[in-house]
């Protein structure tokens, strides 16, 4: 190009650089109009709001002015637009909202600037192109940010509730990650696969109806379930499921291993209890050569006492030995006899010098009383073990009774 021609480019381009700094506020004023006019969700912003988000407009009109003069730099400029808008916009102007605005100014700015000149009119295109770019990088990185703090934030909670040190601030964590669950939670703890694919285990429990806070401890992985209410989606209605089987739904997202669920509990609040027994069973689980996958804490309930479980040894006692006894002292002999000679009616029977029908009636009662029936291998170890311990915790108390009555002295 000439020296002429090249002066004749560098005075149209000053001229209408001049011509933009004199009509930005009316392009300003324009915009915020239109925006009025078109966009429902931006009259109803409260003032404050509204006036933050003139700001980004005002913004994109001088930073436009700023990239025509020097179109390298386009980055700086288009991120600086957002720069003007406060924090808190983000939370509540979405992603949508705002590539609605950007369209807007881009449509007032066409009508006013576009037809000055043809160069004009492409400046203006790809400036908008930046402008989308730049506003999608803005909320992507805010969605980042929020998702590292939310995984921390759910990490922070599961952990409360596995060491049982729920405080005040518990609820408003919970709630601060979006729980939706309601009523009874329960706690299901497993190994860690190599591969833990976090979103594939959200998509199936929520298609199983529960809501669910996981937490990654090295090689353990915790997941704490709670029923939600979602829509029922024609006959596929699994909000009832029971916890057992959402547990054999979600099992291939665990590694190899044991997998343990703990009791339900009635709320969120409560899953410390959960948490502590599926921890227990976790821990002992191997212990049972053929435990299923995944099996029931109080199914180890045995195995647990074993190993000290406090909360286990007293299980046992309230659900199958103070029962007998509040019910039958037969019922408990009979048990016992049964028990100690290998399941054996005949032996039991010439034991008690009774018929074997009549241990059978026993032994049904037995069943029918406390809801285990002692002609199972397994289920004879757990009430066996449910006799020592009563055995063992009322022999204590005698003792401690004599120890505490003092003798009378004679007269």
């Amino acid at each position: 190009m000439s020296r002429d021609g090249l002066d004749r480019v560098a005075r149209d381009k000053e001229e209408t650089l001049v011509w933009l700094r004199r009509i930005s506020g009316d392009l300003a004023t324009a915009t915020i109009q239109r925006l009025e006019e078109t966009l429902p969700w931006y009259a109803g912003m409260p003032p404050a709001r509204r006036s933050a988000v003139g700001l980004v407009a005002q913004a994109g009109i001088t930073s436009f002015t700023q990239w025509v003069e020097d179109p390298a730099q386009t980055p700086a400029i288009a991120s600086d637009i957002f720069a003007a808008a406060p924090r808190e916009l983000l939370r509540s102007v979405s992603l949508t909202q705002t590539l609605q605005l950007v369209r807007v100014t881009v449509e007032v700015m066409e009508e006013r600037v576009a037809g000055r000149s043809k160069s004009v009119r492409e400046a203006m295109l790809l400036y908008s192109r930046e402008v989308a770019f730049a506003a999608a990088d803005v909320y992507a990185r805010a969605a980042e940010a929020r998702g590292l703090w939310d995984a921390r934030l759910e990490a922070l909670v599961v952990d409360s509730i596995l060491t049982g040190e729920a405080d005040e601030e518990l609820p408003s964590r919970i709630a601060a990650l979006g729980w939706h669950g309601h009523g009874e939670v329960a706690v299901l703890v497993g190994t860690t696969p190599p591969q833990f694919d976090v979103d594939q285990v959200r998509r199936t429990a929520r298609k199983l109806g529960v809501d669910v806070l996981i937490g990654v401890q090295g090689s353990r992985l915790v997941l704490v379930l709670g029923r939600a209410e979602l829509p029922a989606r024609g006959g596929d209605d699994t909000t009832e499921l029971p916890f057992t089987e959402i547990a054999k739904r979600l099992e291939p997202g665990f590694g190899s291993g044991h997998l343990v669920l703990g009791p339900p509990v009635a709320a969120l609040v409560d899953a410390g209890q959960s948490a502590r027994a599926a921890l227990a069973g976790f821990a002992v689980a191997r212990a049972w050569r053929n435990a299923p996958r995944p099996v029931e804490a109080d199914d180890l309930l045995p195995e647990r006492a074993l190993a000290g479980d406090a909360v286990a040894k007293q299980t046992l006692v309230d659900r199958v030995y103070r029962p007998l006894q509040a019910h039958s002292t037969d019922l408990v002999a009979t048990l016992w006899s049964y028990l100690d000679n290998g399941r054996s009616l005949e032996a039991t029977a010439r034991e008690l010098y009774v018929h074997p029908n009549t241990v059978r009636y026993r032994l049904k009662r037995v069943s029918e009383v406390i809801g285990w029936d002692a002609t199972g291998p397994r289920e004879a170890l757990i009430l066996q073990t449910a006799l020592i311990l009563g055995s063992i915790g009322t022999d204590a108390t005698r003792r401690r009774g004599a120890a505490g009555r003092r003798p009378v002295a004679p007269r």
